[in-house]
């Protein structure tokens, strides 16, 4: 389907969109919407929004604080003290990280509104970026939106899917500024390690180099939460992202966190301050209540997500892909058989044939062409559905 649009106007787009395009998920929810309004039923397999509803107490302290008369206006652009408070209460017991509540937490209106302030607020144009391959898209594109420079690095499963920091080492990286990882890593269910995080801060401070950790997957089927700040060291070089879109299932609820040293933050603040004014004081509050659940909390979704991940493999298995064990996370990573090389043609094909929709690995960089990606976010039934379609498929080498 072509989706580009023609300009008809007079007035150009700014320089600064360059190839950044519309986000691919974007482009393709409006094809599943057409599709869907002809009458076919599809199944949507891709995208991580989690189907679960929040903890009735979080939903609940949202209805009473909404009740508030003076609970309505503006906001601080750094969040409730509350919500900073709950931020490095939850940090202490569940990363070992102490924080200071009022000047090293930033809430922000979701994560991916922090990559986009980070990147405007350090980069300077000509500034490098490390941009793992594969990774998360939004890397990419807020670098190009800040007139920064993209310097992949690829991941391999032969590598784990870590980075080789010894070969990246070797290399000129004078112009980079700013390293983006995501551990535990999406798409590929890598989970963090200590080990690698530790090896990852002396790069850090030997190369001068920012690192900041995207972390909201820590939860999600993964015994061992860990946060990167929980290394000496750490925060004369990193900043960690958090969120309570994943393992609370808030993700339309837009709550998240910046975590790292004072510096760091005032230089984002001074960023995020001009382009926000604070976030609705009872989702703050709700938001709190979440940060607030107990360990059963996350013991319990995870028992639904250990479900749906035995039907997720099943249903790639179907496809002759192979899934490799210790992944963490809400999806499934799986490559495909040799003779195929574009993950594209075959979801374009499941989803034209069998009106099932699973994501291309190449969207994720070009390390990820030989590889799928299923999304837990759906139920049991819903995938065992998928899987009586796919019984019969047979793919177009």
């Amino acid at each position: 389907m072509n989706t580009q649009i023609q300009m008809s106007t007079i007035i150009p787009p700014a320089n600064r969109l360059g190839q950044v395009k519309e986000y691919y998920f974007s482009r393709k929810l409006r094809e599943i919407a057409q599709m869907r309004a002809a009458g076919a039923d599809v199944l949507n397999l891709g995208i991580g929004s989690p189907d679960l509803p929040p903890h009735p107490a979080v939903i609940n302290q949202l209805q009473q604080t909404s009740a508030l008369h003076d609970h309505h206006g503006y906001q601080s652009y750094q969040g409730l003290p509350a919500l900073r408070d709950a931020f490095a209460d939850w940090y202490d017991r569940y990363f070992n990280v102490s924080l200071h509540a009022q000047t090293e937490v930033l809430p922000l209106i979701g994560s991916k509104e922090g990559i986009m302030h980070i990147s405007m607020a350090f980069l300077n144009p000509g500034d490098e970026v490390l941009v793992p391959n594969p990774g998360y898209p939004t890397y990419r594109s807020a670098t190009e939106l800040a007139g920064g420079s993209i310097r992949e690095y690829e991941l391999s499963a032969e590598n784990d899917w870590y980075p080789d920091l010894e070969q990246l080492a070797q290399q000129d990286l004078s112009k980079v500024k700013l390293m983006w990882i995501n551990y535990p890593h999406m798409p590929t269910g890598t989970p963090a390690k200590k080990a690698f995080f530790e090896e990852l801060v002396q790069f850090a401070h030997q190369q001068e180099i920012l690192i900041v950790n995207d972390n909201p997957y820590a939860f999600i089927l993964n015994e061992e939460p860990l946060s990167l700040l929980s290394v000496p060291g750490a925060r004369e070089v990193a900043m960690e992202l958090n969120s309570l879109s994943k393992a609370h299932n808030m993700a339309g609820w837009r709550v998240g966190a910046l975590v790292g040293s004072p510096d760091y933050l005032q230089v984002v603040l001074r960023f995020k301050s001009n382009m926000d004014s604070g976030m609705f004081k009872p989702l703050q509050l709700a938001a709190v209540t979440a940060l607030q659940l107990p360990p059963q909390w996350y013991a319990s979704q995870n028992e639904v997500y250990a479900r749906r991940k035995e039907k997720a493999v099943e249903l790639l298995q179907l496809l002759g892909c192979e899934i490799s064990g210790g992944q963490v996370g809400m999806f499934v990573w799986a490559k495909m058989p040799d003779v195929l090389a574009d993950a594209y043609a075959v979801s374009d094909q499941v989803l034209a044939d069998k009106h099932v929709f699973i994501t291309p690995g190449g969207i994720f960089g070009s390390a990820g062409e030989q590889y799928l990606r299923i999304s837990l976010c759906s139920r049991v039934e819903v995938l065992q559905e998928a899987i009586n379609r796919l019984s019969d498929f047979k793919i177009q080498a």
